[in-house]
């Protein structure tokens, strides 16, 4: 089986993203680049996260040509291998229909810096113009979006793309970008929200590539 460990990883983040309320059912996808093998490991189209196995998840190439896989894989295929072929940086990609995310993505809005945590995707989170998915025109409408310079963004309509060097860290990002999409729905619900300036978010930026255990006597409060 080719890619064992990141088929696991696949199934094992399919079914957080149900527990945390990212998504629900077959929604979503999530994929993970071996740039050593030149292989992309992606969930299967329309297979409920709970039903599938490592075994579900369909292997291709760079040219999203089937290697190994009896099911058809994400109709978002193409999202995900175009932040792979451009973003030597991204080895994994996570696609949500998360509420709140994707709730600020159909007024086709961004999230501004509403909160600190909004860092974890850039100085904002961007919208991409709305495309039918699964085409090639969601797909570079989502590049022209986020580009090199976001870690996440909304798809409008839709919902939200994660991508990150591991998918621990799409899911982290996913995770705290949904909170901060609540935030910024709760906060114009009663008011409009005080927006963090650019420097500010800039320097959250350069500290969250510290944050964790990378260096154990800094936290987050």
């Amino acid at each position: 089986m080719l890619l064992k460990e990141s088929r696991e990883e696949i199934v094992k983040y399919g079914n957080k993203m149900l527990e945390s309320n990212l998504t629900t059912g077959s929604g979503g996808n999530l994929s993970i680049y071996n740039r050593e093998a030149n292989l992309v490991a992606i969930s299967p189209s329309g297979l409920p996260y709970y039903e599938t196995r490592p075994e579900d998840i369909v292997i291709v190439n760079l040219q999203g040509e089937i290697i190994e896989g009896k099911l058809q894989p994400s109709s978002e295929l193409n999202m995900h291998l175009i932040f792979y072929k451009n973003r030597p940086d991204v080895n994994a990609v996570m696609h949500t229909h998360s509420v709140f995310a994707t709730t600020i993505s159909c007024l086709n809005e961004e999230i501004p810096a509403v909160h600190y945590l909004v860092a974890f995707g850039g100085n904002k989170i961007p919208c991409a113009d709305y495309a039918t998915y699964g085409t090639q025109e969601l797909a570079e409408n989502a590049w022209q979006s986020m580009g090199s310079k976001y870690q996440v963004g909304l798809l409008a309509n839709h919902g939200l793309l994660a991508v990150a060097n591991d998918m621990s860290a799409a899911f982290n990002s996913a995770e705290e970008i949904e909170f901060a999409a609540e935030l910024y729905y709760r906060t114009r619900a009663i008011g409009e929200p005080v927006i963090l300036n650019e420097s500010e978010m800039d320097l959250m930026q350069e500290k969250f590539k510290t944050y964790g255990q990378v260096q154990k006597n800094q936290k987050v409060e």
